[in-house]
């Protein structure tokens, strides 16, 4: 089967917290740990299966550090395109890279 995607995938392994809207005043939450990556989408595990077409928020301990010194976190908005028990893939629709705190990078280690 050929791979539809427009972008190539990274084997990136990193922790995910994700946020899915199940609703508009409901949502579901979750950690993970990402499997593959790219600028098109992110396949992550998940302790459940996601709702496919569901809007996620996601946000990864991003492993470069600005400067060499500074925490990145990788912060996106995208939707489910497929989901089992164990693992969603979401492809991104708005992505930022933010700075971490001091002690969220403590926190991560």
């Amino acid at each position: 089967m050929p791979d539809r995607r427009g972008t190539s995938r990274f084997p990136v392994q990193e922790d995910v917290k994700y946020s899915v809207m199940l609703s508009k005043t409901s949502k579901a939450s979750g950690i993970g740990k990402t499997l593959n990556f790219g600028s098109g989408g992110i396949l992550f595990t998940t302790g459940e299966k996601l709702p496919v077409g569901r809007t996620v928020e996601l946000s990864v301990n991003w492993p470069a550090r600005l400067g060499g010194t500074c925490p990145l976190q990788f912060v996106a908005t995208g939707r489910v395109v497929r989901s089992d028990a164990t693992c969603a893939a979401v492809r991104i629709v708005r992505y930022e890279f933010r700075t971490r705190g001091a002690t969220a990078a403590a926190g991560s280690a």
